[in-house]
């Protein structure tokens, strides 16, 4: 094994690509190599991509251009679901030399016997039938919160998608694993555990690597709570029609998950919706907002929202857009639909011109700014509690309380990875919080 060289990581896409990143970079840790910052020298590069967006495949070539700049002679490795989907293209790239599929990212030190550059890149792929395994992951990135990857691929047919195709069938961590990382990352000081997956309500099926099953999210949900050390725990993003009751329930009256719900919508209009295969219709997304808000009604719920899909005349997305104002919610994720290769949507008829995704896209940001601001109006006076970050920003230190409020005071290293009681006073001009400290003594340390 090479020894004494440096490898750098960058992360395009989701918590789940930083989970995995952060699990990549431990195998060579432990391999010999030096980690290092993706801005520094390096000898290894190594670049975990996204396909869901058309930014995600353009900010690869620019992403490779820097990590030439630094180092003309590094080795550039490209992972990730891009990678699966388009191995040839990345080859392609200029300075690319290593191109690995799903089942191989993990194993990637494996294929570092020889550093010298190649002409072209040399792709070790599969078909994606054959990601069929599990690999826990987790993220260790920063010191107040680790995400947490406990399942992986979708058996989900959305007809905008490429998720399937580049992260194969839904398949899940055995529950005493996921209960082993968490502990480890507690064991690390770290007080936040993120969950992330691709279709992370799905949780148990695949845990034998087939459909047979012995456990549910509900009961993830409670094995985690009772893990000592761990302040909180925040589920990331679930299907609606995945997201119990019981599940709700639980979180209302647990030990350590946050009341805050990240729920994909994608669209207002059931129109779409059936165009779209999702798994429910607006009546249910609106019983789960309103089950939310019924236990717990402090709690933050996002949404994601995807503009511009085809089909998608002026009358539906006015449709989406009165639903969502007149929906008890609390911000807004807002995708551009773009066409993504090997996906059904790509055939649809009725495409809409990029000028009016643009549109449409800067009204449901505008909805959003609206809707988080009346949200964080709404919570002014309350007691909750705040989890400071580790950067100084301008001379502020920022954290979230546990609703997801972002707050400000002036920087104080002390308040770093600590826990405390605090009374939300006033939004400031940039839209973050103040807040007076309910009391002096740290809640957690």
């Amino acid at each position: 094994m090479i020894l004494d060289k440096k490898v750098a990581f960058y992360t395009l896409g989701c918590k789940l690509n930083f989970s995995e990143t952060s699990t990549i970079a431990r195998g060579f840790v432990n391999e010999g190599f030096q980690k290092v910052a993706f801005e520094e020298v390096a000898d290894i590069y190594v670049i975990n991509t996204c396909s869901v967006t058309d930014n995600a495949d353009k900010r690869f070539k620019s992403i490779v251009k820097n990590a030439l700049k630094k180092n003309e002679e590094a080795f550039l490795i490209a992972v990730g679901c891009y990678a699966q989907l388009k191995p040839e293209e990345l080859a392609a790239v200029d300075g690319v030399d290593l191109v690995l599929g799903a089942t191989e990212k993990f194993n990637v030190t494996s294929y570092l016997n020889d550093l010298s550059k190649n002409d072209l890149g040399e792709i070790h792929s599969c078909e994606i039938v054959d990601a069929d395994f599990y690999v826990g992951s987790y993220s260790i990135g920063d010191r107040t919160r680790a995400f947490l990857k406990v399942q992986d691929g979708c058996d989900y047919k959305c007809t905008y998608c490429t998720i399937p195709l580049a992260r194969g069938i839904s398949r899940s961590d055995t529950l005493p694993n996921v209960i082993q990382n968490a502990k480890e990352i507690s064991s690390k000081g770290i007080k936040e555990i993120v969950l992330t997956g691709v279709n992370i309500g799905d949780y148990g099926k695949g845990e034998f690597g087939n459909k047979k099953h012995e456990h549910t999210f509900l009961e993830l949900v409670k094995e985690l709570d009772k893990v000592a050390g761990i302040d909180r725990l925040r589920i990331s993003s679930i299907e609606p029609n995945l997201l119990r009751d019981e599940t709700i329930d639980f979180v209302s009256t647990s030990n350590s998950f946050v009341p805050h719900f990240h729920i994909p919508l994608q669209s207002g209009s059931d129109v779409l919706l059936k165009k779209m295969k999702r798994r429910y219709l607006t009546n249910t997304y609106t019983n789960r907002v309103q089950k939310i808000k019924e236990v717990m009604p402090n709690a933050c719920i996002g949404v994601d929202v995807i503009v511009g899909f085809p089909g998608e005349t002026d009358e539906l997305f006015l449709e989406t857009y009165t639903y969502l104002n007149d929906l008890d919610i609390s911000y807004l994720h807002v995708f551009t639909y773009s066409e993504r290769p090997n996906t059904e949507a790509v055939e649809f008829e009725g495409v809409v011109p990029k000028k009016t995704r643009a549109k449409r896209s800067k009204m449901l940001r505008g909805l959003s700014a609206k809707k988080r601001r009346a949200f964080y109006e709404s919570q002014l006076g309350t007691t909750c509690t705040v989890l400071f970050e580790s950067e100084n920003k301008e001379g502020y230190i920022h954290g979230f309380t546990e609703n997801y409020i972002k707050v400000k005071t002036p920087w104080n290293p002390d308040l770093v990875n600590t826990l405390h009681s605090i009374t939300l006073t006033k939004i400031d001009e940039d839209g973050l919080v103040r807040f007076n400290f309910e009391q002096e003594e740290v809640l957690s340390n």
